[in-house]
C-alpha cells in the first residue's frame, strides 16, 4: 500500500486501494461540466465522474488478470492501488522463469481485450457503427467536456474504445509497463544463459528509458501534463527495474552468512532510551536487537524479541522519552532467517512477508538465528541471534562484487521490507 491510500475493499482477497490523488483526478473531470454553465451541468458531471470511475474499475479488472496469472505460480499480490496515472499491483515477487513473466504481463491486457470484445459487438448490435463512432470520439476527448454528451449507448461505446486504447497503450514495450515486461520476457527466452535475464532487463530498460523521454517531450510539446507524469514514471521505473536485477543478480548462489553483519551490539527491552542513544553514540551500529530481560545477563540464554531503529530512537529523544524503555518503541516480529539459507531466497521470503498486515511490515532490518526458523517462520525455542542483514550492508556488498555503482557511486537498496527505511 502506499501512502495516502484508503483502502475500498478486497477482490478475490486482495485488497483495494485508492490514493487521494485519483479523487482530484475525478474532481478536476466533474469541474469541466459543472462550469459549463449548461442547465444540465450536474447531471453531465454525474455520467463524467461515472465515466472516470468505470474506466478505473476497468483498470482494477485488469491488475486483477496480473494477480491472477501471479497467483497459478504461487505468487501472492500484496495490494492494487489506484493512482491517477493507472493501477499498480504489488506482487511479492516478479516470476524469474521467462515463460511465466510472459503469461502475468499479457494476462492484464488480455482483461481489456475481453471486455471490449464484449462491449463493442454489444453497442454495434443494438445501435450500430454510428453510435459507436460518436462514443468512442468522446471517451477519446480531451477535459471533461467529452463526456458531456454522453448518454447510456455512448457511455459504453465509450468505455469499449477506452479498453482498446489500454490494450494498446500498455503493450507499448517500455519497462516497466506490461509490453516492457513481455519484452524482457521474449528477450530473456532468446539470450543464452548464463545471465540472460539481467541481459534482457538491461535492454528493456534502455528501451523504456528512451519512450519515457519521447512521452516527456511529446508532453511538453502538446501541454498534456499526464503523458509527461507518465513518462517520468516510465523512467524512472525502468532504471530502477534495471537496479534491482543488477542487484538480484549480484547476491546469485550466496548464503545468508556470506551477507550478514556478525559484529553488532544487543539492548535489554528494559533498557532505557538514554543508554540506547549512548551506544548509538558509542560505534557506528544504527540498528539494534533488543533481547529478554530474564535471562540474567547471559545474551546466548536471551531470545530475541525485536529490534530498535536509529530512526524510531531519534524520534523518541526528541520528544523527550528519555527514560522510556526501550521496549516501547522497538519493531516487533521483524523477519528472521537461518544463516545457511539462499540469500536471495531469504530474502524474498522476507519482503514477502513485510505486507501491512505483518507486524514487521516496517522492519527493514533481518535477524538471523541459529537455529533456523521453522517452516511456518516462527523462531524455535532458546534460538540465538547470530547476524544481522541491513540495507547498508547488502548495499556493500553489492558493491564490492562490482555489478551496481561500479563507478564509485552508492546505490541504495530497498528490496526487502522497507524500502523506505531513511538513513
Amino acid at each position: 500500500m502506499l501512502r495516502w491510500s484508503m483502502k475500498l475493499g478486497s477482490l478475490l482477497g486482495v485488497p483495494v486501494y485508492i490514493h487521494w490523488t485519483f479523487l482530484l483526478l475525478v474532481g478536476w473531470f466533474m469541474a469541466g461540466p459543472l462550469m459549463s454553465g449548461s442547465p444540465d451541468a450536474i447531471n453531465a458531471a454525474l455520467r463524467t465522474g461515472g465515466f472516470v470511475l468505470a474506466i478505473f474499475g476497468c483498470v482494477v479488472l485488469h491488475e486483477m488478470g496480473h494477480a491472477l496469472a501471479a497467483r497459478r505460480y504461487g505468487i501472492a499480490t500484496r495490494d492494487i492501488t489506484l493512482l491517477p496515472i493507472g493501477g499498480i499491483a504489488r506482487l511479492e515477487r516478479m516470476p524469474e522463469q521467462p515463460a511465466q513473466e510472459l503469461v502475468v504481463a499479457l494476462a492484464g491486457p488480455a482483461v481489456n481485450v475481453v471486455i471490449a470484445a464484449i462491449i463493442i459487438p454489444a453497442v454495434l448490435a443494438t445501435e450500430g457503427l454510428a453510435a459507436f463512432t460518436a462514443g468512442a470520439d468522446h471517451g477519446g476527448a480531451a477535459g471533461a467536456e467529452g463526456a458531456v454528451a454522453l448518454h447510456r449507448t455512448h457511455f459504453f461505446a465509450a468505455l469499449g474504445s477506452v479498453n482498446v486504447f489500454l490494450v494498446v497503450f500498455n503493450m507499448i514495450p517500455a519497462l516497466p509497463m506490461d509490453g516492457g515486461r513481455v519484452l524482457r520476457a521474449i528477450l530473456a527466452m532468446a539470450l543464452p544463459p548464463p545471465n540472460n535475464r539481467a541481459k534482457a532487463t538491461a535492454a528493456a530498460a534502455a528501451v523504456g528509458q528512451v519512450i519515457a523521454i519521447g512521452f516527456v517531450m511529446w508532453g511538453l510539446f502538446t501541454g498534456h501534463i499526464f503523458l509527461m507524469l507518465i513518462g517520468a514514471f516510465v523512467f524512472l521505473g525502468a532504471g530502477a527495474e534495471a537496479q534491482a536485477e543488477q542487484f538480484k543478480s549480484a547476491l546469485e548462489g550466496l548464503t545468508v552468512r556470506s551477507a550478514m553483519l556478525t559484529r553488532f551490539r544487543t539492548l535489554r527491552a528494559s533498557h532505557t532510551l538514554r543508554h540506547a542513544a549512548d551506544e548509538l553514540l558509542a560505534g557506528s551500529q544504527q540498528d539494534f536487537p533488543v533481547l529478554t530481560d530474564d535471562a540474567h545477563g547471559d545474551d546466548d540464554a536471551a531470545a530475541l524479541v525485536g529490534v530498535l531503529m536509529r530512526t524510531d530512537l531519534v524520534r523518541a529523544m526528541a520528544s523527550g522519552q528519555t527514560d522510556a524503555p526501550v521496549s516501547t518503541i522497538m519493531q516487533t516480529g521483524c523477519a528472521t532467517v537461518g544463516e545457511n539459507e539462499d540469500l536471495r531466497s531469504a530474502l524474498e521470503r522476507a519482503r514477502a512477508s513485510a505486507a501491512p498486515e505483518h507486524a514487521h511490515a516496517g522492519c527493514p532490518v533481518i535477524a538471523v538465528v541459529r537455529p533456523p526458523p521453522g517452516p511456518d517462520g516462527r523462531v524455535r525455542a532458546g534460538a540465538q541471534i547470530v547476524g544481522l542483514i541491513t540495507p547498508d550492508n547488502l548495499t556493500e556488498l553489492v558493491m564490492l562484487r562490482g555489478t551496481v555503482g561500479g563507478t564509485g557511486g552508492r546505490a541504495r537498496v530497498g528490496s526487502f521490507p522497507a524500502a523506505s527505511h531513511a538513513r
